[in-house]
């Protein structure tokens, strides 16, 4: 027992040493908004420029991450943290490279778990994270995201489309964010619309009416257009950025992976890591309150 805490604290020094690895998290209202065709997009398009990367899958709806690659996963997280598994038996390659590591029961089980499972949580996430350049995160979208309250000032990506209703329930996430978890600035990618103007208009909208009833900033990553090659990618169970790389909506992903990393390059070291998400989520199931999220 002895050994096992002096190799999971030998493997948190090295994480916090490794302090490069991008943390982001890609959250949508509710489904059916595109999140998670962004962020299996968003993976191909790192991947594809050369990072290593791996996913977070923190949903448990039939289309999350990696039942949208046809991986059908058997297992999560938490039969890992159980004993059952280990977290290499858990993980899932997709084909361009990517990994996936579905983690959505362990996260809604993270309170209710004893020291022993914790450890065994941390090690797993510790070493399925090791050497990646970055890490995404599809947030769970019930509205109890444990990732999502336990970013910190990581770059958090928020999906929204042009419709009245996604729009509402978009603010409704921003206004919660903002209340419970403190967090004072939000990426914005608009999802599903004609053209840039289009894009815009939503964003200044809802940019607005944000900043001035929150005090929180929003920031432009761009949009995705409405493009037939996307639903025909996503039908083939294949990102667009892979299938139809030419694709208006595949150009238009690989310029949001783009910003994203600059805009993550720009935060501090401390607070985009993997290290500083990791040490939240320490601390917080710690103290059996990890649950923060979303209420």
């Amino acid at each position: 027992m002895h050994d096992a805490h002096l190799d999971q604290a030998a493997g948190l020094r090295k994480l916090l040493v490794r302090s490069t690895t991008q943390v982001i998290t890609v959250i949508g209202a509710r489904d059916g908004l595109g999140a998670t065709s962004i962020v299996t997009n968003l993976a191909a398009a790192f991947t594809r420029s050369g990072k290593d990367v791996l996913v977070l899958d923190e949903n448990v709806a039939h289309d999350n991450v990696a039942n949208s690659l046809a991986l059908r996963p058997r297992y999560d997280l938490l039969h890992a943290v159980h004993g059952d598994k280990t977290w290499q038996d858990v993980m899932l390659e997709v084909a361009g490279g990517a990994s996936v590591l579905p983690v959505a029961r362990a996260m809604q089980a993270l309170p209710k778990l004893d020291g022993m499972q914790r450890d065994r949580l941390m090690s797993a996430l510790l070493a399925a994270a090791a050497d990646k350049d970055v890490v995404l995160v599809d947030a769970a979208r019930d509205g109890h995201s444990v990732c999502a309250s336990l970013s910190g000032d990581a770059p958090l990506l928020l999906v929204l489309n042009a419709t009245a209703s996604g729009i509402t329930e978009s603010y409704s996430l921003l206004k919660q964010m903002a209340t419970h978890n403190g967090r004072q600035a939000f990426d914005i990618v608009v999802n599903k619309v004609r053209d840039e103007r289009e894009a815009l208009a939503v964003f200044d909208n809802i940019s607005q009416v944000a900043r001035h009833h929150l005090q929180v900033q929003l920031e432009y990553m761009g949009f995705i257009p409405l493009d037939e090659n996307m639903k025909r990618a996503t039908q083939a169970c294949r990102p667009v950025v892979e299938a139809f790389p030419s694709a208006p909506a595949a150009l238009a992903i690989r310029e949001v992976a783009q910003g994203l990393l600059r805009s993550a390059g720009m935060t501090s070291d401390e607070q985009d890591s993997l290290s500083g998400v990791m040490q939240r989520l320490m601390s917080q199931s710690r103290h059996g309150a990890a649950m923060v999220a979303l209420t």
